[in-house]
């Protein structure tokens, strides 16, 4: 049976050998080509020698190509280098949003690094970073060290996969749990007619265009950043067959039959370190692509909004015209619903409606997972649908089946008990 060969990065008995007035190491050393190669290292000692070869070794990389220069002895703080420009390369390549970059970019030299720079890879054990995470959480909460976690993770990762260590140790490290989840909250059909009352009878509200923008966010489930993105020439509004006769007549033009209205959901609007404004590829998944279908009433407001049709540039503009900010217009929201009240609305609000407007109506999660962008429906459902409503249909449902039973009578000697 022939030998097995040594694995990658290892090397056989270490030979020390008189030479000279010196000493000479010598070992043979399997690379990380698969190729075994001679090293040898020299000391004025018996032990100066072997330990400059076991350093040598330990230390000696292979052919090295993209993260290929990296061992276990590399420091954390390299491989974070190495891992933070492929993040950089996934973005231009528009494979993550530019802001999973600079999220990641701010919580690695703030949190990650002052604890785990200077440590070489192969030292971070799941202990280590048990340790980490803990101390962490009273300072970010749970949802912050998630982000921790997932940083480090992804540099322990890309260390895995150029072999530098063989596994990644965040895997054994506690999960980050944090306290109960709060049920998602959606406006009731009450609480969606006070808050457009509340936004029309204001009048600054009115200027910072909120009433039409929550009736489009209502409409359609889509996020902020998608809202304010969307131009008009990536909209399909059916021209209005007899304009005179419909507009004053908004209930006549609710019963005639028109083309479906539909708006393609491809961009997103954010701020960028550096950049500015910028209008970017939704990139979350292949679903977050998306062409919606138009609700009528939103339709009346698109038109009330451009009734020749002939508009360009975004439906919802800054007052110059140009890209709106979201986060102004979070804070324009903020100032428009009060202190009391309405104080737990935010643009995501409208989201969980209109995804608990669907599921009430009966549409399935897939159906309503497509109309957000979502391409898992289980996320739709535990994050975005509103739970703890009243069903009398599940009561009716129980019911029928206890009537059911009760009128098949006793089967044999057994005695059919009903719920009193």
């Amino acid at each position: 049976m022939p030998r097995q060969p040594m694995p990658l990065g290892t090397w056989g008995t270490v030979f020390v050998t008189r030479d000279g007035s010196g000493w000479r190491a010598q070992a043979r050393y399997r690379d990380f080509d698969g190729v075994v190669r001679p090293v040898e290292r020299r000391g004025k000692t018996e032990t100066g020698a072997r330990n400059r070869l076991l350093e040598a070794l330990r230390d000696r990389q292979g052919p090295t190509h993209g993260g290929d220069d990296l061992t276990g002895l590399t420091r954390f703080k390299d491989a974070a280098a190495h891992w933070i420009a492929e993040v950089r390369e996934r973005v231009e390549l528009g494979e993550l949003s530019p802001n999973t970059l600079q999220l990641y970019e701010g919580q690695l030299p703030l949190h990650v690094l002052p604890t785990l720079g200077e440590l070489r890879l192969q030292e971070i054990t799941a202990g280590r970073l048990d340790a980490l995470f803990g101390t962490l959480r009273s300072k970010l909460g749970a949802s912050g060290v998630r982000t921790t976690r997932s940083i480090v993770s992804g540099v322990l990762g890309y260390a895995v996969r150029y072999h530098a260590i063989k596994v990644n140790p965040t895997r054994d490290a506690r999960r980050i749990r944090g306290g109960p989840r709060r049920a998602p909250r959606a406006l009731t059909a009450e609480e969606r007619r006070r808050w457009d009352a509340q936004l029309r009878s204001d009048k600054k509200a009115a200027e910072r265009d909120l009433p039409d923008l929550c009736e489009w966010l209502l409409a359609t489930g889509v996020r902020i950043g998608e809202a304010l993105a969307v131009t008009w020439d990536e909209v399909f509004i059916p021209p209005i067959p007899s304009p005179d006769a419909l507009l004053p007549d908004w209930d006549a033009w609710d019963t005639y039959p028109l083309p479906y209205a539909v708006v393609n959901i491809d961009w997103k609007i954010l701020r960028v370190t550096g950049e500015g404004l910028q209008r970017v590829p939704v990139v979350k998944s292949t679903d977050s692509h998306r062409t919606l279908v138009i609700p009528r009433f939103a339709v009346q407001m698109l038109w009330r909004r451009n009734p020749q049709n002939d508009a360009t540039g975004p439906v919802f503009p800054d007052s110059r015209g140009g890209w709106r900010d979201p986060s102004n217009a979070s804070r324009a929201l903020r100032e428009a619903r009060g202190s009391s009240g309405f104080r737990w609305v935010t643009f995501h609000s409208f989201r969980k409606t209109c995804a608990t407007i669907l599921d009430d109506a009966g549409l399935t999660a897939r159906v309503v997972a497509d109309q957000l962008g979502h391409s898992k429906p289980s996320m739709t459902q535990d994050v975005y649908m509103g739970r703890h409503s009243v069903h009398p249909s599940a009561a009716a449902a129980l019911d029928a089946a206890h009537r059911q039973q009760q009128a098949a009578g006793p089967a044999g000697d057994d005695v059919s008990v009903g719920i009193p």
